[in-house]
């Protein structure tokens, strides 16, 4: 069974509400009915409106929606692709290696998921975009990104699920060259704004202890120019 990522930009003119609109009302039912192994959707929509730590460029279109599906092989991609495209502006596809680093329940910030398919996760989800900088290579970055930055950032933030996705290619003409896309669940938009319950600081020193052990840590595998980040809600669906 293959993973595959897709990054959807939709019209600038479609409202947040809309999103998740056309997500849950077009676009899922018509890609479970294509019947995939597996199904999950992350829209930036009205409920998921929050500031993430590092904003993109004003100017720079961001995507809208990642969708995940698994099928027994990447070959039958074509008719999903063409649900996601009817939809969107643009779509980005990628194979993807999954890492189920921490899933609902596997942490002291949440206990076991007890929601059904299709209904929305609590809190928000973080999606990141990594890509590889030039300086480093694919040995020394996957050792970073995997053996340092996740134990950092588990042992310090209260997420409550992180799943790590390395690409192992891009499936779409003029894909940005991304090398790894992540999704982290937080509790609560809370959680996302404020920089004490972010870093899980009980005071000032140890804020700025964690912020520059964080900053560290990341500035090591990652320009920060490179990085984007949108904020979704969560559809676990099959």
């Amino acid at each position: 069974m293959e993973k595959l990522q897709y990054l959807c930009w939709t019209s600038p003119a479609l409202a947040p509400a809309d999103r998740r609109r056309v997500a849950l009302g077009d676009v899922v039912p018509s890609l479970l009915a294509l019947g995939p192994r597996g199904l999950s959707v992350q829209v930036d929509d009205d409920e998921s409106d929050v500031p993430v730590p590092l904003p993109p460029p004003a100017d720079e279109p961001q995507p809208t929606m990642l969708v995940s599906i698994w099928l027994d092989r990447y070959d039958d991609r074509e008719p999903y692709e063409a649900v996601l495209t009817a939809a969107s502006d643009r779509i980005a596809g990628y194979l993807v290696t999954e890492s189920l680093y921490t899933d609902y329940g596997g942490n002291c910030w949440s206990g076991p998921r007890d929601w059904p398919d299709g209904e929305r996760s609590p809190g928000v989800v973080m999606v990141t975009l990594l890509r590889k900088p030039e300086r480093m290579t694919d040995e020394d970055w996957f050792a970073h990104w995997h053996g340092v930055q996740s134990p950092v950032s588990e042992a310090m933030q209260p997420r409550t699920r992180y799943v790590r996705n390395s690409v192992a290619r891009a499936i779409t003409p003029d894909a940005p060259p991304l090398r790894g896309i992540v999704e982290e669940a937080w509790p609560s938009a809370e959680t996302v704004t404020d920089l004490m319950r972010f870093y899980d600081a009980a005071d000032a020193a140890e804020l700025k202890a964690n912020i520059d052990e964080m900053l560290a840590s990341v500035t090591a595998f990652l320009n920060l120019d490179e990085l984007r980040s949108f904020t979704t809600s969560e559809y676990l669906l099959r």
